[in-house]
This record gives C-alpha cells, structure tokens and sequence, in this order.
C-alpha cells in the first residue's frame, strides 16, 4: 500500500458512485399515470436527480427543483432553481412558491414525483404564517451553532414552516405522491430527510417544546412565541397520504457497502462500524482513533490490514468561535491529533455532497504524521481545532481533499487504512 491517499480516494469513489442519481432512480421509477406527471425536488443533489430523471421517464413532465448555490446542472423540462445553503435566503423563498404551485390543482389522476435529498430544509425556506424569512434565518443558524442532532433540529423545522413535515405532499392530494429518496441521515428515516417536505411524521408540537428544553436551545423570541400557537403537521395515518409511496433510493448503508466490495476487491479486508454515528466529530473522532490504534498496535478487534467505513451526520458544536471547514475537517482534525506519532494509520473522512461546511473541500486526509505537518507549517492544530477552523490546517499540512460537487449526498463518510507495525511510515 504505497499510496494510502489514492486507496482512500477509490472508496470514497465507490461510496458516491453508489448513490449516483441516474443509477439510484432507475430501479424506482413509478408507472406512468393517466394524467399530468409533475416533479418536484429539494436538495443539494436535486438538480442531478432532476436531470437523471428526465433521461429515464418515458413520457410528458413537467416540473421545478431547488438546489444550493453552485449545484445546478442542465435539464430541459424541469427548472432548477438555487437557493443558498445552510442559512435559507430570498431564493428559497421563491423556491418553495414554485414548488407550492407546481402541485396545487391536481387531479386523481396526477402523479407527483418528489426527489428528496439533503440540504433541502435550508432551500425550502417557507416560513409559517406570522413569521418571517429572517425569523427562519435565525433559527437556522442557531439551530446549526447548537450541536444538536438532526433529528432536534428538523423537529423544530417543521413546526415553522408552511412545506415541512408532509405539508407539501398534503398540498398535492388528490394527486397520488412517489417520493424517491437520498437518505443522509442516520438511520434512513425518510422523514428526517430535508425535513420531509413530503413525508410526514408522527412528532408533535409537544416533542419539539420537549426537545428545545432537554437541550436548553435558546431560540429566537419570535419562532417561540410561534410554537405557542402553532398549528400541528398532519400526521402519517392522515387519509391525505393514503395512495403515497416513498422509496429510499440511495443511502449511505449502501455506499459504505460498495466501499467495502472496492477494498476488498483490492485485498484489504473491510469493517463497517456503522452507518449511523450521531455524536460530536470530535468526541466521534476520539473514538474512532482509539479503535485504529488498538488496531494498529495490537491487532484488535479487527487485525491490520484493514480499513474501518462509518457514516452518519456527526456535529459541531460552535459557540462563539467560528472559523472556516465543516464537520468532516474537524473530525479529521481531532483524528489527527489522537493519533499524532502512530505510524500505520491514514484516513479520510468527507462528506459526500463533495461540500464540507463553509469551504470548497469535501473534507480532508490525516495520517500519524499530519499534526507535526501542521506545526512545521506553522500553525498550531489544537487551537484551530478550538477555534472551528479545521481548513487553515489541513491547508498547511497539504491534506484537503477536493472534489467539488458530487451531485449526490448521504452524507459523512469515514474510511480509516491501519496498516500496522510493520508498515510505519504512514
């Protein structure tokens, strides 16, 4: 294994290829309907699911996405809008109207094909009645510094929005909805993904007050005058729903298998931890270097060679220090740290929307050599890592790992090479 970079950078490969958007559809594609056929979309993969789509679909359609800033591709009967990411702006306004008049007047005879993925909370900014985009602007970023889990943050999205939580398939009855979903979120709730603009969920007014104060969230004063008033998302057995489908498509269970097969096809014995690690990078980095030095030193619990795959949607937890990179840079970073000096071990932990946070890399690769990298360059990893700015020391130990937009997301991907003793020099 001379170039572990290159090993690495073949998994991650294989993950993505995995959830390609025009393989992932083809094997879900609904029949055609009597009447109009009409899509609709949210994510920051959207537009390629969009453009996949129409490539299959043997038949009139019409319809509109939204996508992030930048992530747009060509199609020729589905519009794609850009909206921004993770903060909503005046476009996903726009967005989410477009999406709202695209299923509102449909007949039985209809079909609505929504093609869901994440990201797609933010580009649907619709806020509910009485508040206003910069109330949702708000909560996004408060939400978003909290280090709280998905499944807190999208609880509270889909009491303030007018699309959330099954609200815009409910728009569309009569018309029947097939949603085709790209699952990023840990356990593959079909609900959870982009808040679940068409699937709805069984969480309540209630559970989201509960959430916001086991977690202490300071939220703005106007979403919780809202939440004191606020009307509850219908519920899955609404007879709304009765004739929907939903079908997760791609997910990252999925990826982390096709990574495996691509390891082992190269002669390295694979181990998924999980596809469905929550937690703080951080503390998800500690544990997962523990894991590889055990590994490394004493040939348990998995013996080297071996590659470690996890997925999931860690968190960072900002505070009042913000810096530039994303949660992969900093699980990475810490993961640098914890293994500083252990020859034997690289990794490369990325998200796979090709986007980590707020810079242009996907995420980064470390080894037991990067933390002295960083030094030698100047720059000290233990307080970029305190101040959130996990890119300025990748930057200077050479290890961002850039892809660009993948046009596909189930989210964080991990792949840890331990190599042993025997090979030190990692």
């Amino acid at each position: 294994m001379r170039d572990p970079r290159a090993f690495l950078t073949a998994l991650f490969d294989a993950a993505v290829r995995a959830a390609d958007p025009a393989r992932a559809l083809a094997a879900h594609l609904p029949d055609r309907p009597e009447g109009r056929t009409v899509v609709i979309g949210a994510g920051k993969g959207a537009a390629q699911m969009a453009a996949a789509f129409e490539a299959l679909w043997d038949g009139p359609l019409t319809g509109v996405v939204a996508t992030r800033h930048g992530h747009a591709v060509p199609t020729d009967r589905i519009r794609v809008i850009e909206a921004a990411h993770p903060v909503p702006d005046v476009a996903g306004l726009s967005a989410s109207r477009a999406l709202v008049d695209a299923v509102t007047g449909l007949g039985r005879d209809d079909l609505v094909v929504a093609l869901i993925c994440g990201g797609g909370s933010s580009l649907l900014a619709a806020p509910a009645p009485g508040l206003t985009l910069a109330d949702e602007q708000a909560l996004n970023a408060v939400l978003l510094s909290s280090g709280a889990p998905i499944g807190v943050m999208n609880a509270v999205r889909k009491m303030c929005s007018t699309v959330k939580g099954g609200r815009l398939a409910a728009l569309a009855c009569p018309a029947r909805v097939v949603s085709l979903i790209v699952s990023d979120v840990p356990g593959d709730d079909p609900a959870q993904v982009a808040s679940g603009p068409t699937v709805p969920d069984a969480i309540r007014l209630a559970d989201a007050r509960a959430m916001i104060r086991a977690r202490g969230l300071a939220l703005p004063p106007a979403i919780m005058a809202h939440l004191d008033r606020a009307e509850e998302p219908p519920l899955p057995g609404d007879p709304v729903f009765a004739r929907n489908e939903v079908r997760i498509v791609a997910s990252a269970r999925v990826s982390l298998e096709a990574a495996a097969r691509t390891a082992e096809a190269r002669g390295i014995r694979a181990v998924i931890l999980s596809d469905a690690i929550e937690g703080e990078a951080r503390d998800v980095a500690l544990v997962h270097a523990a894991i590889a030095r055990e590994a490394a030193l004493r040939g348990r619990p998995f013996a080297p060679p071996v590659v470690m795959l996890s997925g999931g949607e860690t968190t960072v937890t900002l505070g009042g220090q913000t810096g530039r990179g994303g949660r992969n840079g900093t699980f990475a970073l810490a993961f640098a740290l914890a293994v500083e000096g252990q020859g034997g071990i690289a990794a490369l932990a990325a998200d796979t929307d090709g986007i980590d946070g707020s810079e242009d890399n996907a995420g980064a690769f470390v080894d037991g050599g990067s933390a002295g990298r960083m030094r030698a360059a100047g720059v000290d990893p233990a307080l970029c890592l305190a101040a959130h700015d996990s890119w300025a020391a990748h930057d200077a130990a050479g290890g961002l790992f850039v892809t660009g937009p993948t046009g596909t997301n189930v989210n964080d991907f991990r792949a840890i090479l331990v190599r042993g003793m025997d090979d030190a020099s990692a």
